[in-house]
This record gives structure tokens, sequence and C-alpha cells, in this order.
């Protein structure tokens, strides 16, 4: 069993969720300090934001709790390490696509709450559509705590300069499934396309070809060379590794910070 919980997708991340490394006995504290985050385009200018749960086009399919703005937060640690990702792939002909960074707890509650609502699937053939509303919680799709909530989480992808789009990754950011497994089609650790795709569940089975996973493996390794780890259950979801609150959450909701804690 995957030791990974999403709040709300498995990367389909919309997810929220804990690593395998995380210590689930230990204490976690609430607060909504927000003097140690910055806002994210103020440390990383040159990242292009879609801030999916601001918006509608998302799992749930309306804005979620807590998102005040159409904007991202991070810890000042984690949003330093990003712009070292931004200056990485900038030199290769790409933009970072922030999705979602710092995630109030009120919005975890929100998916919480939209899980437990089995009736309301309006999303579903975007997101989930070989799954049954009601296996999240069981499947650990959905989950009270997640690690955007800890401040140095964030999902993201990439743009090319050169076709001003994204980067072909071959599925969409918060699908619910192995499709949006890293190793999905092939070894993340070794980079090699394998066309592996009998974990995906449709019927016929779907598949990304090399160059999809090829793309997907750009945004990873500059991510891990720049001091973040990976998810196994999600290609657009990171954090920090050495993140300076590990068993905080905050409650503080999106919108653009001043003065101090901006800068």
């Amino acid at each position: 069993m995957l030791s990974v919980i999403l709040v709300i997708v498995c990367g389909a991340c919309v997810v929220t969720c804990f690593s395998s490394e995380d210590d689930k006995s230990a204490v976690v504290s609430p607060t909504d300090d927000s003097s140690q985050f910055v806002t994210l385009t103020d440390a990383v200018p040159d990242a292009i934001l879609e801030i999916r749960y601001y918006g509608t086009y998302n799992f749930v399919g309306t804005r979620i709790d807590g998102y005040e703005q159409p904007t991202a937060l991070l810890t000042k640690q984690a949003a330093k390490a990003l712009k070292e990702v931004s200056d990485d792939v900038m030199s290769q002909g790409y933009r970072l696509k922030i999705y979602d960074a710092y995630r109030p707890q009120k919005g975890v509650d929100h998916f919480v709450r939209w899980a437990q609502d089995i009736n309301d699937t309006r999303m579903k053939s975007y997101f989930y559509p070989d799954l049954d509303k009601s296996v999240l919680f069981e499947q650990e799709y959905i989950y009270e705590r997640s690690g955007h909530t800890r401040g140095s989480t964030v999902d993201l992808t990439l743009f090319d300069m050169k076709t001003e789009k994204e980067l072909d990754m071959g599925g969409t950011f918060d699908w619910f499934g192995p499709e949006s497994h890293p190793d999905f089609c092939g070894n993340p650790e070794t980079g090699e396309y394998t066309g592996d795709n009998s974990k995906s569940p449709a019927e016929p089975k779907r598949s990304i070809t090399a160059e999809q996973f090829k793309n997907r493996m750009i945004l990873r390794k500059a991510m891990l060379a720049h001091g973040f780890k990976a998810l196994d259950s999600e290609w657009w979801h990171f954090t920090l590794k050495d993140e300076p609150f590990p068993n905080t959450y905050f409650t503080f909701p999106v919108k653009q910070l001043g003065g101090a804690a901006s800068k």
C-alpha cells in the first residue's frame, strides 16, 4: 500500500498529502502566523500562476475555502530553493507554472467535506473517471492533513517558452489514478521509458509517450537537484527536503502578503 496520504487526490494531488517519511505520531501544531512566508512571485518572478483552487476547474468544481486571491505562498526556505529551480529550467527554455503551493487547513477541510458528499460528482469525468467517489478515503486519496499546509510543498509543471504552451506531461494536474505516478510507463530513478501501462485501470489502458515521460523527468530532475523531494503518486508534487516546519500546519488564508512577511 502506498504510504502517501492525499487530501484530494493522489496527485491528482490536488492532493494534500504526507510522504512516507512523515512521522504520523508527531505532535502537529496549528498557527495563523504568516511571518515566515513569502508571496511566491516576489521570490520567483519568472513563475506563472494558475491557482486551480481559486477557480472552479478543479476536482471539487468550485473555489476552495481559504483561497482569497489567485496567488501562491511558500516558506522563505522553499521559495529560495524554487528560485534556483526556476533559474535552472529557464536556462533550458522553460518557466515554472504553479498550480498550488501553501494550502490553508480550511482548504483541506473543504476537500474532506466534499469527499464525504458522495453524490457530488460534477467533476468526475475530468479528474477521477475510473474511481467511485466512495473509495476516496479508503484508498487514501483524501485525508485530514496535507503536506501543503506546512508551507514548503508545491504543485507545478513546466511552460515551454518556445511554443508558449505547457509542456506536454501526458496527463492533467490532479488526476486521481496511477497514470499520475512518476513511475507510470517508466523508471524515474534512471529516466528510462518502458511504456509499461499495466497499472492503468482504464480499458483500453491509457498510456503516455516517451516524450511525455521525458518531459516529466525534466521537471523532476530540476526539482530534486535543488533540494526538493518527490511524491510517488503525483508527478507535479514536490516538498522541500529540509522543510522548516515539519510539525506545524498553518491556517492563514491564501492572499498577497505585505510588509515584512513578503520580504
